[in-house]
């Protein structure tokens, strides 16, 4: 059995946490909180729980160290305050302590990643014989083990689509989310923080690039596109409201070139409520949101991804999703070389197992 901490439970963090609870492969022993209203609660209470788990959080990094976990799952926001998530896991990883992730999403392809990111996690590992591993839906899935099912199916490939198309509206997170995609702002009003130059190429740009190397093909370039869509009408929803004139709906794609036409795209189609940016593309069959891989080639392949639960909403789907897409791997990044690990280095039989029991 695995000892695990759990390190924030924010709205992916609450999902890994009754995600480890209920395993009975994992044994939870500690939880780091960052709010003053959650630090001192037991961890059924911040994750729904009703039976107590008598682990109560706490913001002491030593103290949870102290525990001497096997892994912490680390799912604190991490993206707005890049610095400080790196002290924090470079001290986590130079205890002896392996992680798994869904933060820093540069990470998802950490071969591409920057020096300044790279080196002092990789140089934490090496320090404490650990691993560190980050993934998550998108970027995550949708662009790595999505896209190499599609291409297993095809002889030959000439391009390759990943979509996300989704209605946020009831994705409760504008203080991130909502924010750095610029829901509400109005036309020629200051650009949010994820597209000003590079930005979107440095998040999704590395999984971009990986892909290329893994086909064996030389991009001549690495390009951002973006299109925003500004409601005519007042939007009331979840994620926040939007007066006439904000926008309301948003379309960017990073592009991997070559002979000046994309053949490797990195797509979000985001709008708030079904209104938005009507003449944009939709998910099929009515659904609220889809994780899409188009394959045109020698068959042309689509595979779409649905996620649904009785009870959430399709966003809070995806975050439990994402959640699994680390918590799954505890075991394996465990038993695993001190290092930056990427998705392609598990082995796929390895994501699955203890998920029934």
């Amino acid at each position: 059995m695995r000892r695990v901490v759990q390190f924030s439970t924010g709205n992916v963090g609450v999902h890994s946490l009754r995600a480890i609870i209920g395993r009975p492969d994992l044994e939870l022993v500690g939880v780091h909180a960052a709010s003053p209203n959650k630090i001192g609660h037991d961890a059924a209470e911040l994750c729904g729980l009703d039976q107590p788990t008598g682990v109560i959080a706490t913001d002491d990094i030593d103290a949870l160290i102290a525990l001497k976990p096997d892994c912490v799952v680390y799912t604190a926001q991490a993206e707005t305050r890049p610095m400080e998530a790196i002290e924090q896991l470079t001290k986590l990883l130079a205890a002896g302590i392996n992680v798994v992730g869904s933060s820093m999403v540069w990470l998802v392809a950490p071969r591409q990643a920057d020096d300044w990111l790279r080196e002092p996690l990789q140089q934490a590992c090496e320090a404490g014989n650990a691993s560190l591993y980050v993934n998550g839906i998108d970027p995550g899935f949708s662009g790595d083990t999505e896209v190499h099912s599609a291409l297993s199916l095809v002889t030959r490939a000439s391009s390759i689509l990943v979509q996300e198309i989704f209605d946020y509206a009831n994705y409760d997170d504008y203080e991130f989310t909502g924010k750095s995609m610029g829901f509400g702002v109005p036309e020629g009003g200051e650009d949010s923080v994820f597209y000003l130059p590079g930005v979107l190429t440095s998040m999704w740009g590395g999984p971009v690039r990986n892909l290329a190397d893994q086909l064996g093909v030389e991009l001549d370039d690495v390009r951002q596109r973006i299109e925003r869509w500004y409601t005519p009408t007042r939007i009331e929803c979840k994620m926040t409201t939007v007066e006439p004139g904000g926008m309301a709906a948003v379309r960017f794609a990073v592009e991997g070139v070559r002979d000046g036409v994309p053949v490797i795209t990195m797509e979000h189609i985001t709008r708030l409520t079904a209104v938005s940016a009507p003449d944009w593309e939709y998910p099929p069959d009515g659904k609220t949101g889809v994780h899409r891989v188009i394959v045109e080639g020698d068959p042309r392949v689509e595979l779409n991804t649905h996620l649904s639960d009785p009870v959430l909403d399709v966003t809070e789907a995806g975050c439990v999703s994402t959640a699994a897409r680390v918590v799954n791997v505890i075991d394996w990044v465990c038993r695993a070389p001190a290092g930056l690990i990427a998705v392609e280095d598990i082995p796929p039989a390895e994501m699955v197992r203890g998920l029934m029991w």
